[in-house]
């Protein structure tokens, strides 16, 4: 899950003209004095169990000037989170991969107007017009017209990428291409595989080839094995009532460039300093600032940022805003099974942040960098930003699922189910597949996904409605399935709500 809000429709126009601060250089001094401050904020946050464990770099003017990791790697175990602990960064990934795309722009592999079907001639969105003009800078925009959620819903009933990547072109677009914004895993995915395939190597090798090894990042990968195989790593941790607990584990391998980085804060320190520099490490260049550049440009009004105000827009990979210290470039990560993740780079100040975070929902990632960078541009905090950011995370699912207990509470004299053997079969459609409804237990279960792995036990409700609670993260939190009854007193289809964000959880009987 990666956090989002409504966008409105503003201009680059209006933007430039909103209030945002004049940029100007920031005395190392200001840099030095404020980070006391945001040691101590983050020292409290453990200490207040506000999350398990943190990790913070600063960089400012092409020097690592902050670089530590705060509490532990797992609630009620030994180990320590240090400035090498490896955590998986969620969201944090988008603009990481657009790096990776800039690499191999520079070396004239590919190009960001290359077309995805001249690299990859089998994609295809759900209509022809997008399916044969549609751009890498398109999908790292977020503006093919794929809908925000396409594909999320299949991964996570435990289908792989290639099945995953095929069946989005039977999901309808959400607006025409190129007209609207809609922030979609599964697409920039996409733009990232199709970019990568004119070398002959997998997404995961070209990321380490073409960045993580370069910079020296030995802890950053784009493979879940490898995150699972460090012994210096922190767990994702989730509150269910009784404090922070590892309850999931979270294997983000089929959206890879999009949500499947992990990576410590030692290393996106050498990141930031790359992007600040404007392609260079160390003095030597490893990457054009023309094609880093590009990433960086506001393409797609965001409207405003949700608690800052900040005017924002979307560039490739890249939330671009224009607010009270600036013009700045960031992007927030999270994982609903626990992780939150943050970077924000001031760059005409040369000045950037890293924040991870081993625990969902917390604010603490942008309360960190909102009040470090409050103080060290103006040498005083504007607000509690921590109260600000806490809040809007833990209303992401909170009223949701309020309103879901509520509409599925128990009700007192339900009308009764029909036979369950009027419900038992299987079920299908393109998109999510085969689906099979048992009864052998004396209730019924639900099996799907690939070979029918994932196995849902539903509880009745009423007629021919019933709940499953299908969220490890959300154990309480349930959502309907419905059945619909032919002329012959059985099940002629099912409709799967969590599974129907696009319109495609409605599966028809097929004969047995």
């Amino acid at each position: 899950m990666v956090m989002a809000w409504r966008y409105a429709a503003v201009t680059a126009a209006f933007c430039l003209s909103c209030g945002s601060a004049p940029a100007e250089p920031v005395d190392r001094d200001k840099v030095m004095a404020a980070l006391p401050r945001l040691d101590a904020m983050a020292q409290q946050l453990v200490a207040d169990r506000s999350v398990p464990g943190l990790a913070i770099a600063v960089v400012h003017n092409d020097q690592v000037v902050f670089l530590k990791g705060f509490g532990l790697r797992e609630m009620g175990k030994v180990g320590a989170v240090d400035p090498d602990t490896v955590f998986q960064i969620a969201s944090l990934s988008k603009p990481v991969s657009a790096t990776v795309v800039a690499a191999l722009v520079s070396a004239g592999v590919v190009d960001w107007e290359s077309r995805i079907a001249d690299l990859d001639p089998a994609f295809r969105l759900h209509d022809p017009y997008p399916s044969a003009e549609v751009t890498v800078r398109d999908l790292f925009a977020h503006r093919s017209g794929l809908p925000g959620s396409a594909g999320n819903d299949l991964e996570a009933i435990g289908f792989d990428r290639e099945t995953v990547m095929h069946r989005l072109r039977l999901v309808p677009p959400s607006s025409s291409f190129r007209a609207g914004y809609s922030y979609s895993n599964a697409g920039l995915t996409a733009g990232a595989l199709a970019a990568a395939r004119p070398t002959g190597q997998a997404w995961e090798d070209v990321a380490e080839t073409r960045l993580f090894k370069p910079l020296g990042m030995a802890s950053t990968s784009a493979r879940a094995v490898d995150f699972i195989s460090r012994s210096d790593r922190a767990a994702l941790h989730v509150d269910v009532g009784s404090g922070w607990e590892a309850r999931v584990q979270r294997n983000a391998d089929v959206q890879a460039p999009a949500g499947g980085v992990s990576s410590s804060a030692r290393d996106l320190a050498q990141w930031m300093r790359l992007e600040l520099a404007k392609g260079q490490i160390g003095g030597k260049r490893l990457i054009s600032a023309e094609a880093l550049a590009a990433t960086h440009e506001p393409l797609m009004a965001r409207g405003t940022n949700p608690v800052t105000g900040d005017a924002s827009f979307y560039g490739l990979g890249w939330n671009i805003e224009f607010g009270r210290h600036g013009l700045s470039w960031g992007h927030a990560g999270a994982f609903s099974a626990g992780a939150r993740t943050l970077v924000q780079l001031y760059p005409e100040s040369s000045i950037g942040i890293v924040v991870l975070a081993n625990a969902f929902p917390s604010g603490a990632p942008e309360g960190l960098a909102d009040s470090y960078f409050d103080w060290v541009f103006e040498g005083r905090q504007r607000q509690d930003w921590l109260a600000a950011w806490d809040g809007m995370y833990g209303a992401l699912f909170g009223p949701a699922g309020t309103m879901a207990k509520a509409t599925y509470a128990p009700k007192p004299a339900p009308s009764p189910a029909l036979p369950l053997a009027a419900y038992a079969g299987r079920y299908r459609n393109d998109y999510v597949g085969d689906v099979v409804i048992s009864d052998k237990y004396a209730a019924l279960t639900l099996e799907l996904g690939p070979k029918g792995e994932q196995s849902y036990r539903l509880t009745h409700f009423d007629r021919d409605c019933f709940l499953v609670y299908p969220t490890a993260e959300m154990p309480d939190t349930p959502s309907p399935v419905r059945f619909a009854i032919g002329p012959d007193g059985r099940a002629e289809s099912v409709m799967i709500e969590f599974l129907d964000d696009n319109h495609l959880g409605t599966l028809a009987r097929v004969a047995d």
